[in-house]
């Protein structure tokens, strides 16, 4: 790959890394500490959604974002010819 698709690339890559991380910061630091009682007023399926965020909404927001990364950088690998065989 010539250097400046490959800077390309590598660009796209960690803007998408920069947005996943930042989604996965706001709601497990966001979320799951610094709303927690504004979120802890709305009840879902029993719970208080503060706490079922700061328990396991930000571990099941980190796996769908694994699987989002993956599909992004497939995606991407295809754009520039890189799929791995």
């Amino acid at each position: 790959m010539e250097k400046g698709k490959l800077q390309e690339y590598w660009k796209i890559n960690l803007s998408y890394l920069v947005g996943l991380l930042t989604v996965w910061f706001v709601v497990s630091y966001g979320f799951g500490i610094l709303l927690v009682d504004q979120l802890n007023t709305i009840h879902v399926g029993g719970f208080k959604l503060g706490f079922w965020f700061a328990q396991q909404g930000s571990i099941y927001t980190f796996v769908v974002l694994i699987f989002v990364y993956v599909a992004l950088m497939n995606r991407l690998d295809k754009k520039f010819d890189v799929r791995e065989d």
